[in-house]
């Protein structure tokens, strides 16, 4: 089974624009956990627009007393960020390759012009029992290059499916993002995937075996608008408790 891991960056992206808490997002997460999901994503960036500090911290809160549900903090490792990230002690830190003003994520690491940085965040996760997950293209050479910096998960960056779903190029597309996890499988590496995944196109992602979690974010929230949020969690759970 794979696990629904809900980013919420849109929630706070929301409650921002109002300037109170209103939403909220402590109060959508605990409406999540209630429709039965089991992790919460957060992608925190320098300019707090959505997620801020102060959210991160508040989730952790919440959170310690749900060991049933996962913390996942996403970000580029930053000082800052790691100091963040090792006093909260999530479950998992998925590490981004972000400029500080990005608009969103959009490519994965190359690992081996970033390796000694890699190697470094990575093994202070790991003194500090946290699970780690790289953001990365399908590319199988990339995937190849996890090992030498030691990061338990990859992040199947799933924007390019998403963008070719429907089209002549879907299965060639699709055939990557097999190829990568077959071989981050044969490496013995965690599968995880998020971006652009949605209530059209997650079934057929998920044919790819051992696929552990899937974060939905933007694209969860947008379907919440048209159909609400406890039809639309329905929807995502009956996809991923099939597979």
């Amino acid at each position: 089974m794979t696990v629904l891991s809900v980013n919420v960056n849109k929630i706070a992206l929301l409650r921002n624009s109002r300037g109170r808490d209103f939403p909220s997002v402590v109060g959508f997460s605990e409406q999540l956990i209630e429709l039965g999901v089991k992790g919460i994503t957060v992608h925190p960036r320098p300019d707090e627009r959505h997620i801020t500090r102060r959210d991160v911290y508040a989730l952790s809160e919440l959170l310690k007393d749900k060991p049933q549900v996962e913390f996942n903090i996403e970000g580029y490792p930053s000082e800052d960020f790691m100091k963040m990230a090792l006093e909260v002690c999530p479950d998992q830190c998925t590490l981004v390759p972000d400029s500080p003003g990005q608009l969103t994520s959009d490519h994965g690491w190359n690992i081996l012009q970033n390796q000694s940085v890699l190697q470094q965040v990575l093994s202070e996760l790991r003194n500090s029992g946290i699970r780690s997950s790289l953001f990365l293209d399908p590319d199988t050479e990339m995937v190849d290059h996890v090992t030498s910096v030691a990061a338990d998960r990859i992040e199947l960056y799933t924007e390019d499916f998403a963008s070719h779903y429907g089209s002549p190029e879907q299965e060639s597309v699709f055939e990557r993002y097999r190829a990568a996890a077959a071989r981050a499988g044969q490496l013995g590496i965690g599968i995880n995937a998020g971006h652009d995944l949605d209530l059209q196109n997650l079934a057929q992602f998920l044919q790819i075996p051992n696929i552990l979690e899937v974060s939905i974010g933007h694209a969860l929230v947008v379907e919440s608008l048209q159909m609400g949020v406890a039809e639309v969690i329905e929807r995502y759970l009956a996809i991923v408790d099939r597979e």
